[in-house]
C-alpha cells in the first residue's frame, strides 16, 4: 500500500518506547497472573540500523530496564488498594522466567521507509485441554510507520501433530508451522517457489512469518527423469537442508541481481530451515 514518504529516522528512544508499547499490547491475563511477551524481534530500516548499530547493545540494555519499570508501574497498587478499600481487579504481571530477550535486526523488506519500526513478540501460553494436546503460542505485531502507530495484530497458532499422508498426484509433502498454525502443503508441480510472497513476488507456498524469511526464499525443483529433488537458495539470511547451509544462488553485481543457478540435492526426507525461523519437514512420496 502506498503511503507518504518520511524523512524522520527512528531514534533509539523511539525504539525503546515501541518495545514497551508492544509489551503492553501483548499482555495475556490468566486467573492468578498475567503473562508478558518474552521474545522481541525488532526490525529497522537499513539506514536506521546502520546509524544505530554501534549502540544496539545499549538500546537492548535500556529497553530491558524500561520493560522492568513499566511492569513495576503496571503492578503498582492503586490508592484504594493501598487503603484496603478496594481489591485488585487484574492479576499481577509476572516477568518472563528467562528475562527479556530482545533482538534488533535490519528489515529486508522492500516497502519499508526510514523511521519504520516493526516488532514481533512471542508469548507461550498454557495448554488448553478442551482443544486436545498441544501448546499455544501468541504472537504480537506492532508497527510504527513513519512516526504513526498502527494497531497491534495478534495471532494465536495451534501446534499439533499432523497426520502423515501422501495424496495421490503429489510429488512431495511439506509440513510446517507459521503464524497461522500447522500447515500441510502438497507439491503437485515440478517446481515451486517458497517464501513470504508479496505484491511483486509470486510464491506457491506462502509463509506468514517474520521478515527474516525472504519474500522469495527458495525454489524446490523435481527432476522428472530421475524423480530427485533440488533446492535453489534465493534468500538473504540463508536456507539449510538437514542443518547444512545451502550456497546462495544469488549475487549482486553493479547493483543488479544475478542468479548463478546453484542447486543442492534434497534427500527423500529432509528438514529445510528458512533463516532459522521456519522449518519445513519435507518428504518425497515416491516410496510412499
Amino acid at each position: 500500500m502506498d503511503r507518504p514518504a518520511t524523512s524522520h529516522p527512528a531514534t533509539a528512544r523511539e525504539v525503546i518506547l515501541e518495545i514497551v508499547r508492544n509489551m503492553r499490547e501483548g499482555l495475556e491475563p490468566l486467573h492468578y497472573s498475567t503473562l508478558a511477551p518474552a521474545l522481541y524481534h525488532v526490525y529497522l530500516h537499513p539506514d536506521d540500523m546502520e546509524r544505530l548499530r554501534a549502540i544496539v547493545p545499549r538500546i537492548v540494555d535500556e529497553a530491558r530496564r524500561a520493560l522492568d519499570a513499566e511492569l513495576e508501574q503496571l503492578n503498582r497498587a492503586s490508592l484504594g488498594e493501598r487503603l484496603k478499600i478496594a481489591k485488585r481487579s487484574e492479576p499481577r504481571i509476572t516477568q518472563p522466567e528467562g528475562g527479556w530477550q530482545i533482538r534488533i535486526l535490519e528489515n529486508t523488506d522492500d516497502d519499508v521507509a526510514a523511521g519504520d519500526i516493526v516488532i514481533y513478540s512471542e508469548l507461550a501460553l498454557p495448554v488448553k485441554s478442551e482443544f486436545g494436546a498441544g501448546s499455544m503460542t501468541k504472537r504480537i505485531a506492532t508497527r510504527r510507520m513513519g512516526g504513526a502507530e498502527v494497531p497491534a495484530a495478534v495471532t494465536t497458532a495451534r501446534v499439533q501433530a499432523a497426520s502423515q499422508m501422501a495424496d495421490a498426484g503429489a510429488y512431495a509433502v511439506l509440513e510446517y508451522d507459521d503464524n497461522t498454525g500447522r500447515k500441510v502443503f502438497r507439491m503437485t508441480k515440478e517446481e515451486i517457489v517458497v517464501g513470504r510472497g508479496g505484491r511483486d513476488y509470486w510464491t506457491d507456498l506462502k509463509l506468514d512469518t517474520l521478515p527474516d524469511v525472504s519474500r522469495e526464499h527458495f525454489r524446490l525443483r523435481r527432476d522428472p527423469a530421475s524423480g530427485k529433488f533440488f533446492l535453489k537458495d534465493l534468500s538473504r539470511l540463508g536456507t539449510t537442508v538437514n542443518g547444512e547451509k545451502a550456497p546462495c544462488s544469488v549475487e549482486f553485481e553493479n547493483g543488479e541481481r544475478r542468479d548463478r543457478n546453484v542447486e543442492v540435492p534434497v534427500p527423500e526426507r529432509a528438514r529445510i530451515g528458512l533463516a532459522d525461523v521456519v522449518f519445513l519437514d519435507f518428504r518425497s512420496t515416491a516410496n510412499g
